[in-house]
């Protein structure tokens, strides 16, 4: 089984990533899916809301899916459950995205390995808040 939380991919994403695609991003603040983007955001990454409850959040226009989204994404940044993966996964790879990041707790091995072999580079079961914390 291959790892998802290799060191020098996470490097890779939080140098070279500007624009994140975040699918499930909160209204609610004590959430992670709000206060890891927002964190994100303040860091100088480019948020782009994916949920279809909101019509924006953290000052960005809102989107119901990926493919909605009418500019190139970099990373897509996952809170959704991990059943909700695999189709998040396929609209990742139709947009081009040239990687997704599933936060703590969600992993998707099948959805994982689809992705790296379209090309993206995956990590699984990390917090990118925590990893760009990490770096310093």
């Amino acid at each position: 089984m291959a790892t998802y939380t290799d060191p020098l991919i996470i490097r890779k994403l939080l140098d070279s990533s500007h624009t994140l695609a975040v699918v499930g991003l909160s209204s609610r603040r004590h959430r992670a899916g709000y206060y890891v983007p927002a964190y994100l955001q303040k860091m100088g990454y480019r948020i782009i809301p994916v949920n279809p409850s909101l019509d924006n959040a953290l000052g960005e226009k809102a989107y119901a899916k990926l493919t909605e989204i009418p500019e190139p994404v970099d990373l897509v940044l996952v809170f959704r459950r991990s059943e909700a993966v695999p189709a998040i996964v396929e609209q990742a790879i139709e947009i081009n995205a040239k990687a997704i990041w599933m936060q703590v707790g969600i992993a998707n091995q099948q959805a994982a390995e689809r992705a790296r072999e379209a090309g993206l580079d995956v990590v699984m079961d990390a917090c990118m808040m925590v990893e760009h914390r990490k770096r310093g």
